[in-house]
């Protein structure tokens, strides 16, 4: 009997490659490494859990990860469906309960059959079929089995979390609820700052202490999830441009807009722990609680997680991947999620969905799974499989999407965004419409194994 196709890392990428190959009856393995090793930002060995934010971004479809949702869900996207069902109030965002979600996950893969392995892959097998999606903390030995396989050294840069606060140790009498321009409910705390308390926050966060980065010489940031501290760095109004803006916000009391805003985001269904929106950091944790606690409501905070800071691993994809996702030098390995540098909790699972066609197509001997250029999905797709000066991870985004006609391309920023939409979605329905064996059944099929 042939062997079945190695899914390796049950990270979003993965889980969601596994899911969609079980589901159209084609035997998985699907291979973790922990918890016999773990990461610098794991905390279990649980399937598709989230380490950063607990945030999926707007659920808007004239934003570019609004679309890109509605493209998951047409496509049965088990990462999506997940988070729908794990949704905490949270704006006009779609953010999630991280243990139902997880847990959501671990059930779709069992359901559908698929077979989970404990261990670590240290070398490629260029005769077996393989869906890599290791994420952004790919172990040395299999970055190492990847140079070798490739020929080329893996890019990097670094990527950090926020710290989480326990809901009870708040004094939610110094802070007010509401969403920015009232959309979306209560959903947010609000911590309003006058012009002092910003500035010494400011310099406060300037002046702490960081982690040593050891590693590198030269810090590669991702500009989508900049430290907090480097962005205070950048200026002394950068902030309240930045993640402490207050547009949009009138606190109650006052009736006026504060000059500064820290938002906390619910992080469970409970409204039991608080995400620091914006918060990512790579200060010392001492330093952390005491910058934190400084903050108004924040001053008995206990923190579920401070922020941490890990290394973020991705490979030249430009030159290494066709829109497949497979491997140009290879016929039967595949690369998804971070690991092919997009960036992103939906991002990702789109990587991981895309190899799982395109590996089911391989297997009863169709043709590539290219998705129209003017899709969300087929955007990002070709960002990452187009030669390019530069190669830095992306999110979905308008900017990636090709150039409207001039007179589209002349009018404002928000008539652009409809106008790619309105394209996308015609576009979108045409190729589903062209490609019916996209959209999986509903039931897991018997298990076939990959010839």
């Amino acid at each position: 009997m042939s062997e079945s196709v190695l899914v390796v890392g049950a990270g979003l990428a993965g889980s969601e490659a596994a899911w969609q190959l079980a589901r159209r009856g084609i035997a998985v393995e699907l291979l973790e490494m922990r918890p016999h090793k773990s990461t610098p930002a794991h905390r279990t060995a649980r399937a598709a859990e989230l380490v950063c934010t607990n945030s999926f971004k707007s659920d808007a479809p004239e934003i570019a990860a609004g679309l890109l949702k509605e493209e998951l869900r047409q496509l049965g996207s088990l990462v999506l469906r997940a988070a729908d069902g794990a949704r905490v109030p949270s704006g006009q965002d779609l953010s999630v309960d991280r243990d139902a979600f997880a847990a959501t996950v671990e059930a779709g893969l069992a359901e559908a059959g698929v077979r989970r392995t404990p261990g670590e892959l240290v070398a490629i097998d260029p005769r077996r079929t393989t869906i890599v999606a290791t994420g952004p903390l790919t172990s040395p030995e299999l970055a190492a089995a990847l140079e070798r396989l490739t020929g080329e050294a893996h890019l990097h840069f670094f990527d950090a979390a926020a710290p989480i606060v326990v809901g009870e140790s708040i004094d939610e009498s110094a802070l007010f609820r509401a969403s920015r321009y009232g959309k979306g409910g209560d959903a947010y705390l609000n911590i309003p700052l006058d012009r002092a308390e910003y500035e010494a926050f400011v310099a406060g966060l300037v002046a702490a202490e960081q982690v040593e980065l050891r590693d590198f010489e030269q810090t590669m940031w991702f500009e989508a999830c900049l430290p907090v501290e480097e962005i205070a760095r950048r200026g002394p109004e950068s902030l309240r441009f930045g993640p402490l803006k207050p547009l949009g916000l009138t606190d109650p009391r006052t009736g006026k807009r504060p000059y500064a805003v820290v938002q906390l985001r619910p992080d469970d269904a409970a409204s039991d722990l608080y995400n620091l929106v914006g918060f990512q950091t790579n200060l010392r944790w001492p330093e952390q609680r005491r910058l934190f606690r400084s903050l108004p409501g924040l001053a008995n905070a206990e923190f579920a997680r401070l922020g941490v800071m890990h290394r973020n691993t991705y490979v030249n994809s430009p030159a290494l991947l066709l829109p497949s996702h497979r491997l140009r030098s290879t016929t039967r390995t595949y690369l998804a999620g971070q690991l092919v540098g997009v960036e992103g909790y939906l991002e990702s699972a789109m990587s991981g969905l895309v190899a799982a066609l395109n590996v089911a197509s391989a297997v009863a001997g169709g043709d590539e799974v290219v998705f129209p250029a003017d899709t969300a999905i087929g955007s990002l797709i070709r960002y990452v499989t187009t030669p390019q000066r530069e190669f830095a991870p992306m999110n979905a985004t308008w900017g990636l999407f090709p150039r409207l006609e001039d007179s589209l391309q002349r009018t404002d920023r928000r008539s652009r965004a409809r106008s790619h939409l309105a394209q996308a979605r015609v576009s979108f329905a045409r190729f589903l419409g062209s490609r019916p064996d996209l959209v999986a059944t509903a039931e897991p099929a018997a298990l076939t194994p990959v010839p």
